[in-house]
């Protein structure tokens, strides 16, 4: 049996999902990190992600890799706060891992995405159990290699179970025993990405 591959346009659906799944829970985002954070985390990524499906929409780039590595950069240069160089760097290196091929697997979406959340890590000098978006982020990596519908839950359930945690990284982390109780931000939007991609690949 021929495993199934995705060319560009899949991935530049799927960053157009993110982008309405962003709009729609802008305000949710905006309250959980108004609980624990600056307040800011639904905007900045409504305007950023606004920002990548606009400029994947005017002139798409010629392979999925491509689609990733446009993206991270504009969610860099247009998202104040932590969220634009966190998501920028997950999308650019799994853009750069996924290379010039123009057509990927989800096995090889894994692999890139792994990439980029181990970027991500090194960047924000987070592991899992830090409530962070790394909660959401990487077990949703480790299920995509089952199907992209097993990263949907994976990473819903991590988002959730970062509610009884200590946050250890982050604005989040100078509150101590104040930041347990609450649903991390950067983890519930995590979620909404893959969310979009077992949308955009019906599951």
């Amino acid at each position: 049996m021929t495993e199934t591959t995705y060319g560009t346009g899949v991935v530049v659906a799927w960053m157009a999902a993110v982008a309405a799944a962003v709009e729609r829970e802008a305000g949710r985002l905006t309250d959980l990190d108004a609980a624990i954070g600056d307040a800011d985390h639904g905007a900045n990524l409504r305007r950023g992600f606004a920002a990548v499906a606009g400029t994947l929409a005017k002139e798409p780039p010629a392979t999925p890799g491509a689609v990733l590595v446009t993206a991270g950069r504009e969610l860099i240069s247009t998202v104040g706060g932590a969220s634009g160089p966190l998501y920028g760097t997950l999308l650019r290196r799994a853009g750069k891992a996924l290379g010039d091929a123009g057509e990927v697997t989800r096995d090889d979406l894994a692999d890139a995405l792994a990439a980029g959340v181990a970027a991500v890590g090194q960047l924000g000098g987070a592991v899992p159990g830090d409530k962070t978006m790394l909660d959401a982020l990487t077990p949703a990596v480790a299920a995509l290699r089952e199907s992209f519908a097993a990263a949907r839950a994976a990473a819903e359930e991590g988002a959730v179970a970062t509610v009884p945690l200590r946050a250890r990284k982050g604005r989040a982390s100078y509150l101590g025993e104040r930041s347990v109780g609450h649903q991390d931000p950067g983890a519930t939007s995590s979620a909404l990405l893959f969310a979009a991609l077992a949308e955009v690949t019906d599951g």
